[in-house]
């Protein structure tokens, strides 16, 4: 019940996404359930089963947005391999920050290439002041991603529900495992 597939109206896959953001796409009449789930949610009066396929009803044309790189959390922890910048430890999403290297007090933009991942330790540790005024060392500068590679959808077999599969392109050798 956790999550649903949202295919785009080609039914290509686009991403995963929690069953509450499901549910939301739906009533906004942006998708269309193609599968659901055992699983329903109540309320005073109605209940819904909660979709775990849904289509959109628009096709989102994926060529021309390869070239661009949204700016989002998610995609500089992705840049930044879920590695707090300043200790080298590789955490949790759950366990990370994002940091402004140069502070926003201190004329700091939210940029591709003023924000870095950062464990909270870290980032409390260097408060509101640039790496050198904290004397941290950054492991690398940040930037902005030509490409993400880890960003596309990849679902590993063991957990792909099975109302997925027959959008996906699931190996069969690794079913058997």
């Amino acid at each position: 019940m956790a999550h649903a597939l949202v295919l785009n109206a080609s039914f290509e896959p686009l991403q995963i996404v929690t069953w509450q953001r499901a549910l939301q796409l739906l009533f906004q009449g942006k998708v269309e359930v193609v599968e659901e789930s055992d699983h329903e949610v109540r309320t005073v009066r109605f209940s819904i089963k909660v979709p775990t396929v849904l289509r959109l009803l628009q096709y989102i044309p994926l060529q021309r947005k390869k070239h661009f790189i949204r700016f989002s959390r998610a995609n500089v922890f992705t840049r930044d391999l879920n590695t707090c910048q300043y200790c080298g430890i590789r955490f949790s999403r759950g366990q990370l920050t994002l940091d402004h290297v140069t502070p926003i007090v201190q004329g700091g933009a939210k940029t591709w290439e003023n924000i870095v991942t950062a464990c909270k330790p870290c980032n409390q540790r260097k408060g509101g002041r640039t790496p050198v005024q904290a004397a941290m060392r950054l492991i690398r500068r940040p930037h902005r991603p030509n490409w993400l590679p880890s960003a596309t959808l990849h679902i590993g077999a063991s957990i792909t529900p099975d109302r997925w599969r027959i959008y996906l392109k699931v190996d069969s050798d690794s079913d058997d495992s």
